[in-house]
C-alpha cells in the first residue's frame, strides 16, 4: 500500500480525542478540500506491504490505531487486510474517511469516522452512506462559517445517524460563532476543537 507516514501522537479529534495512538496516513485522495491540512499526503509516500505496515504500527506500542489520509479507502483491499491483522492483534482501530466510498467491508474490524464535507470545503460526501453508520462509528462536520453550520443542521435533521456526531470549526476560524450556533440550536452533537492543531503536534 502507498503510505505517507506512520507515527505516534495524540488523537486530535473524534471519539478518541486526547488519546495516544498510532497513525497510519495513506497517500492519495479523491477530493480537494479548500482547507485541507494534509496536502502533502496527496502524492508520494512509500510502497509498503501489509505486514510491514502492521509491524511498524505494533512497534509503536499503542492500543489504538487511526488509519487516515488522504482518503484511505481508495486502497480498500490493502486497508481491509491491514485492519484484519491489527484487529487480530487486539488493537482498537478507527478509519477516517471522507464519505465518498462505501465502508461496509471494514466495519467488522474497525470503527469508521465519516467526515461529511460542508459547502466551504468545495466538495461533497455521499450522504446515503450515513445510513451505514453504526453505534460504534461516528460522523464529523468540519465547519468554517454559518452556511456550513446550517448545512450540518439540515443533514442531521434529514438523516438518522446512529453514531456519535461531532462538529468542529476549521482551525483558525471563529470558534465562538460555531459554539454559539450549537448552543442556540441544541444540535445533538459534541462540539470539538482540533486539539492537535492547537497544541502543534501532527
Amino acid at each position: 500500500m502507498r503510505v505517507s507516514e506512520i507515527f505516534r501522537s495524540l488523537q486530535g479529534e473524534g471519539r478518541h480525542q486526547g488519546r495516544v495512538c498510532a497513525f497510519v496516513r495513506l497517500t492519495g485522495c479523491n477530493l480537494a478540500c479548500t482547507w485541507c491540512d494534509t496536502l502533502y499526503a496527496r502524492e508520494g509516500g512509500d510502497l509498503l506491504t501489509t505486514p510491514e505496515v502492521s509491524d511498524r504500527v505494533l512497534a509503536l506500542g499503542c492500543s489504538h490505531v487511526c488509519i487516515t489520509g488522504g482518503e484511505p479507502l481508495l486502497q480498500m483491499g490493502e486497508v481491509l487486510a491491514l485492519v484484519k491483522d491489527l484487529h487480530a492483534h487486539g488493537l482498537s482501530i478507527e478509519i477516517e474517511t471522507n464519505g465518498t466510498i462505501d465502508f461496509s467491508a471494514v466495519q467488522r474490524y474497525a470503527a469508521v469516522c465519516m467526515d461529511v464535507k460542508c459547502p466551504s470545503s468545495g466538495e461533497k460526501s455521499d450522504l446515503s452512506l450515513l445510513q451505514k453508520i453504526s453505534p460504534h462509528d461516528s460522523v464529523k462536520f468540519v465547519v468554517a462559517d454559518p452556511e456550513d453550520c446550517e448545512y450540518a443542521r439540515e443533514v442531521i435533521a434529514a438523516h438518522e445517524v446512529r453514531g456519535e456526531i461531532f462538529i468542529s470549526p476549521v482551525y483558525g476560524t471563529d470558534y465562538r460563532q460555531v459554539a454559539e450556533f450549537v448552543i442556540s440550536t441544541s444540535l445533538p452533537v459534541r462540539f470539538q476543537l482540533q486539539l492537535h492543531r492547537i497544541i502543534g503536534v501532527r
